[in-house]
């Protein structure tokens, strides 16, 4: 596990969109768990729709919300 402040990449898919620009992102690990995640600023450009390929940020002391940094 990474130390705090370090944040974890992982890929995954968009499942569903939310209000406020936020998403429902499947990882892809084992467990298939499910986030929440928002588009991070750099990236605000971001049209995606359920299904697309994404790679999200997580931050260790929160393994349930993430922001996603770019497509695959």
């Amino acid at each position: 596990m990474p130390s705090t402040g370090e944040a974890l990449a992982m890929d995954g898919r968009v499942v569903e969109g939310l209000p406020n620009a936020m998403y429902r992102v499947e990882l892809d690990d084992q467990t298939r768990t499910r986030i929440t995640a928002h588009v991070s600023g750099q990236s605000g450009l971001l049209r995606l729709l359920p299904g697309d390929a994404v790679r999200v940020e997580l931050m260790p002391y929160d393994m349930t919300r993430g922001r996603i940094v770019g497509k695959r």
